[in-house]
């Protein structure tokens, strides 16, 4: 216990000195390492060790959030958002499935809290379903349960360079939405269409590099300029 006491503290004192951005709910690095090329200094978070050498927090993002200054960027679970697992909601009586409104519930909080720390950066998410987007009554309480809104934009593979289709919504704040940076042909859902395997959704839930690669290329500037303005105010 002391010692991971100790790691936060050092890491902790790391994210408020010397990053420039964190990536969260994310264990392959894709992401961090495209910004990590064009010159900045990122680090990525996940509970998952990360599949590629780089600087990462093994840990809860909310233990390192508040002491960051810079880029946030977050991929979070999206098991009880998306669209597609709608249908789980409610079971085959009609009646509604309680443990699955109470993981949506937390799921969509989760994804608020992480929202309200953002002063610049994007969360990235499937396409949400109605509940998640625009809120529900707690099956715990009865309160209103705010939902995440729309999304800024919905991206695809094939615009960045892969050959596939996979909706990807992305929620932007303080950065322009994404131009397409190289349009290939090729439509196939290959990430839907995996056989059933253990680690499926690890496959599925990596970032495609090529998305990776322009949000680098294409937010750098903006990110340049928050730096800076972080400089001036100190």
């Amino acid at each position: 216990m002391k010692e991971l006491e100790e790691l936060t503290r050092e890491i902790r004192e790391k994210v408020k000195s010397g990053f420039d951005g964190i990536i969260a709910c994310e264990y392959s690095g894709i992401v961090r390492e495209a910004f990590n090329k064009k010159g900045f200094n990122f680090i990525s978070c996940d509970f998952l060790p990360t599949e590629q050498p780089g600087s990462r927090y093994q840990g809860d993002i909310l233990n390192i959030i508040d002491y960051h200054t810079g880029f946030i960027g977050s991929h979070p679970e999206c098991t009880y958002m998306t669209n597609s697992g709608v249908r789980w909601l409610w079971n085959k009586d009609g009646s509604k499935n309680h443990d699955r409104w109470v993981k949506l519930e937390v799921s969509v909080k989760f994804f608020n809290l992480l929202k309200s720390k953002i002063k610049i950066g994007y969360l990235e998410n499937p396409i949400p379903h109605k509940y998640a987007r625009d809120g529900f009554h707690s099956v715990l309480n009865g309160e209103w349960v705010d939902g995440i809104g729309k999304y800024t934009q919905v991206i695809q593979p094939w615009q960045h360079g892969h050959g596939e289709t996979k909706a990807t919504c992305l929620w932007l704040i303080g950065l322009p939405e994404l131009e397409p940076s190289n349009i290939v042909d090729g439509r196939e859902q290959r990430i839907w269409k995996l056989p059933p395997r253990e680690y499926r959704w690890k496959e599925r839930s990596r970032t495609f590099t090529g998305i990776a690669e322009t949000m680098a290329d294409q937010w750098s500037p903006e990110l340049i300029k928050f730096l800076h303005s972080l400089i001036k105010t100190k």
